[in-house]
């Protein structure tokens, strides 16, 4: 679908909006950066639940090749089952979320609206995940200049070490990548032979 790349191109372009939005806490300016990046480059993967108030909460996710929303709710038995969110689905929950944002009607947005504890809707939920940061990005400062929305995003997890679970996976995931970038710049770059023997040739007589 054309929406849905252009979407994802603009989530690329986006990366000051998706470091704020996903600006860990107790990470450094460029851990954010890369952290950000990352998220961006390779896709999350997340969980969402429902609980027995009928809100959402994110309850895991984690760096993957694709981005992708899981939903997990009980059904009249208690019996949970987990079903992938089309992107159907996920592009009409947006577009509500987006509308409410408009109308100050979201608790991410509206602080008389979000207890920052929770009582999250499945579209404010996607929204306050890693994967927010991608397929959410198109909303853009709406979200990722307003406090609201960091106090939510917090607030969004199943239980801190939810959200502690997220920030290292990410993290780490972050560091492989800038470490693989080093290693190709250090094997390239002024010790890689050819810069060097090039530059020993331009200073020769």
């Amino acid at each position: 679908m054309k929406h849905i790349k252009r979407l994802k191109d603009i989530s690329i372009a986006s990366g000051v909006g998706a470091i704020i939005a996903f600006g860990l806490a107790g990470c450094g300016e460029s851990d954010s950066t890369n952290t950000a990046q990352t998220i961006q480059k390779q896709g999350a993967t997340v969980f969402i639940e429902k609980t027995s108030d009928g809100s959402y909460k994110i309850a895991d996710e984690f760096p993957s090749n694709d981005t992708r929303v899981f939903l997990r709710e009980s059904d009249a038995n208690g019996v949970m089952s987990e079903r992938l969110l089309s992107q159907a689905e996920i592009d009409k929950l947006l577009q509500e979320e987006n509308a409410k944002i408009d109308a100050g009607t979201s608790g991410l947005t509206n602080s008389n609206l979000s207890s920052g504890n929770g009582g999250l809707g499945l579209g404010e939920a996607i929204l306050a995940s890693a994967a927010g940061a991608i397929i959410g990005s198109w909303i853009g400062s709406k979200l990722f200049n307003n406090p609201t929305y960091q106090n939510s995003r917090q607030g969004a997890y199943n239980n801190p070490s939810a959200y502690n679970r997220s920030v290292n996976s990410f993290n780490k995931a972050s560091t492989a990548t800038s470490a693989t970038k080093a290693g190709s710049n250090a094997r390239s770059g002024f010790f890689g032979g050819g810069s060097g023997s090039g530059s020993t040739q331009a200073t020769g007589g």
